[in-house]
């Protein structure tokens, strides 16, 4: 009688499509009707969601670099694995930071807008080169964990997992609590994933209430061409580097990633998307001591979206707006810190480092992303669902290029049945299948 009933089961997938539904439908209705009650209260359902996402951020990026380094000892070529990894995440920012000025380019999202320059504002915090570069460096061990810096909660991770390397066995009770504590919070985590579904209803009924397609409308062209841009990569660039690269089925490859990519879309957080990611990162056939080190390092330093058509779009964008003529040089900047500087966005909700620090680099105004902030929430479903498929897509190609890919496993993913434990995948396949 259980397994009829399992049978049944509705899926993870389904389900957060089902709340998104319902949350367009209720903040329709709450907008139309003029209903303040049920506004606050999907603004209360999201806020409570994405609370309890952010509660687990710092100590989980933490212990998750930490661990995930010390158990690159455990792979063979770990640094060729590494350093392949790295290699790839600039090769997808620079092809999607590419997409990104070719589309703003041919449309100039800034014309026609009604926009002047004294519509914006300046940010509350700004990003610079010197910012970026002095941030990473924490002046105490708490403050980063109690003001969520995760560039610095990164670093921090980083050297104590490469000094427990040095240290070797003697560093093994440590290393020991870092992966139970590490196992303790990504189980919290997942029972917060599981409210996904509610959180969903929260957070696309408070947009649709708040916004409406009023606000979309005014930046029409901006808008399509952020969703066009990480559309073409998602749809287009990765399923291509998927049949060439890796040799693999595209549709089996989101087939199996989807639920975290449809999570990653109504969170807005890679970080809080990250045990999802690392647990279909697995089903798709990456082993688990190369995808515990690929996915977390990616969750903050590789974001496609936030980090490479968002700020190429929104620089000419901002020019635009403020009638400053951008040349070759300067497109050639917004690559460059594309590139290099994407783990300033340290895989949290929004890309205003990102887009700050890319307007500094070009000398443009910073009351540019005032204009920005509005929309920003709409745009970040996009952009966050971008940056982790490619956190996903990432370990599927360095795997598949090194010969470590689990091609059954890979052929039978099914992310419908994530929500069983890890261990019960021999009982998974052939229910896939």
């Amino acid at each position: 009688m259980s397994s009829y009933t399992k049978s049944f089961k509705v899926p993870f997938w389904a389900q957060i499509l089902a709340g998104l539904v319902l949350g367009v439908l209720l903040g329709w209705l709450a907008r139309n009707q003029d209903l303040s009650w049920l506004t606050t209260t999907l603004e209360k359902v999201g806020d409570t969601f994405i609370g309890l996402l952010k509660l687990a951020v710092a100590p989980l990026v933490f212990f998750a670099i930490l661990v995930s380094i010390t158990n690159l000892r455990k792979v063979n070529n770990a640094a060729r694995l590494a350093s392949r990894t790295l290699l790839w995440f600039m090769v997808t920012s620079l092809i999607a930071v590419s997409i990104g000025l070719v589309i703003g380019l041919l449309t100039n999202p800034g014309a026609g807008t009604g926009l002047t320059p004294k519509d914006g504002a300046k940010p509350d915090e700004t990003g610079s080169w010197i910012d970026f570069l002095t941030g990473i460096v924490p002046t105490d061990v708490i403050t980063p964990f109690t003001e969520l810096n995760v560039l610095q909660i990164v670093f921090m991770a980083a050297v104590a997992g490469i000094a427990a390397l040095q240290l070797g066995e003697r560093a093994q009770p440590i290393l020991n609590l870092s992966e139970s504590v590490l196992e303790l919070l990504q189980k919290a985590l997942w029972w917060v994933i599981r409210l996904a579904p509610l959180g969903t209803v929260g957070l696309i009924g408070n947009a649709i209430a708040t916004y409406g397609w009023d606000l979309i409308g005014k930046y029409a062209t901006f808008t399509a061409d952020i969703y066009i841009g990480c559309l073409i990569v998602l749809f287009g660039v990765y399923p291509a580097l998927l049949a060439t690269v890796a040799k693999a089925n595209p549709i089996q490859f989101f087939k199996g990633a989807w639920p975290a990519i449809q999570l990653a879309f109504v969170s807005r957080s890679s970080v809080g998307t990250m045990p999802l990611t690392q647990k279909v990162t697995e089903r798709l056939g990456v082993p688990k001591e190369y995808a515990s080190f690929a996915v977390p390092f990616g969750a903050t330093t590789k974001m496609d979206g936030c980090a490479a058509i968002y700020p190429a779009i929104a620089a000419i964008f901002v020019a635009q707006i403020f009638d400053i003529q951008l040349g070759v040089g300067d497109y050639l900047l917004i690559a460059f810190v594309s590139v290099v500087g994407s783990a300033a966005t340290a895989g949290l909700t929004g890309a205003t480092v990102m887009l700050t620090l890319t307007l500094s680099t070009l000398g443009l105004p910073m009351e540019g992303v005032g204009l920005l902030l509005a929309i920003d929430p709409i745009l970040d479903m996009i952009r966050t669902a971008t940056n982790v498929a490619g956190q996903a897509l990432i370990p599927v190609l360095v795997s598949a290029r090194e010969n470590l890919l689990d091609r059954e496993a890979y052929a039978t993913a099914d992310g419908s049945s994530l929500d069983e434990p890890r261990d019960a995948k021999a009982e998974q396949v052939p229910a896939a299948a």
